[in-house]
């Protein structure tokens, strides 16, 4: 072989071999977390992560990722400034390869991860994956080592680039449904029917034309392991959403969402789905905003 071609592949095999999956497995953490340009990004809270860890890994916080907007919208995503230094911190740049870790305590656990995985996607920083199960999955391997305590990053200088489609507000979310997209609401059934109100002022129901996936469907039995990908094409099948298009993955506030948006973007590749992260903590609040309301309860 020519060495100008040999040369060509063996960058192509570099690249290729160092692209981040969106799941890594127990095995791929332990073989993999001393290795240079990898993060280990804990989500647990302080006290858990002090007390068990995949050693090596840093810790931020679940809340330290979402905000209350100027709006008093809740849980929104933190400022991007006030991230790009929060990463910098955290021993990340926009060469490193981050592996997001929670405790595994169920779909509702792996959300945070997800939602912190679309953060990271939404700032420009794709070299991103999940520990698929979490610690309790890492930890169920007995021969892979814990630690405790707490470990300090060396800083260093992360760069936001921030992909502004990626995080549409409720306007832009009004006009993607008029022009078609579909409304795929991941709360629960009595939420989408309407049975279960929100919060304060807001009115109970759905997005216009909205089907339900329920988030807890996407992973084994509400645990903390995705389905398989064929498991996920027939659920998103028996429930009629398609595999391609426009789509608006939306929750209460854009946490169980962003575990189906993951799916649909990222394992089943639907590059044209996002996650509306207001969700119905500010769309349920417009009374501009059409609602519907399957079942009609007096609240």
């Amino acid at each position: 072989m020519k060495p100008f071609a040999l040369s060509l592949l063996l960058i192509f095999t570099t690249t290729f071999a160092l692209a981040a999956q969106p799941l890594v497995t127990p095995e791929w953490v332990h073989n993999n977390r001393e290795r240079s340009g990898v993060v280990i990004l804990d989500l647990q809270n302080a006290k858990a992560y002090q007390r068990y860890h995949v050693p090596g890994a840093v810790n931020s916080s679940y809340g330290d990722w979402r905000r209350e907007s100027v709006k008093k919208i809740p849980q929104i995503m933190t400022p991007p400034a006030q991230l790009e230094k929060l990463i910098g911190r955290l021993g990340i740049d926009n060469d490193t390869h981050v592996v997001l870790v929670t405790t595994g305590n169920g779909a509702g656990d792996m959300a945070s991860a997800t939602r912190v995985y679309w953060t990271f996607k939404a700032l420009g920083h794709d070299q991103v994956s999940i520990l698929d199960g979490g610690l309790i999955n890492y930890a169920q391997k007995r021969a892979y080592p814990l630690q405790n305590g707490r470990n300090q990053a060396e800083p260093k200088d992360f760069k936001v680039n921030l992909r502004a489609d990626y995080i549409p507000d409720a306007q832009g979310v009004k006009a993607a449904l008029e022009k078609g997209a579909m409304a795929v609401d991941n709360r629960s059934r009595a939420e989408y029917m309407g049975i279960y109100s929100g919060s304060g002022k807001e009115r109970p129901g759905s997005l216009p034309k909205a089907v339900n996936i329920s988030y807890d469907w996407l992973t084994a039995n509400g645990g903390a392991t995705f389905h398989n990908i064929d498991n996920l094409k027939k659920i998103y099948a028996a429930n009629q959403v398609p595999l391609s298009g426009p789509q608006i993955n939306y929750c209460h506030t854009g946490h169980r969402a962003a575990l189906g948006w993951f799916v649909s973007h990222e394992l089943l590749g639907n590059k044209q789905a996002r996650l509306y992260d207001g969700s119905t903590a500010e769309w349920a609040l417009d009374h501009a905003l059409p609602m519907e309301q399957k079942v009609q309860l007096k609240h």
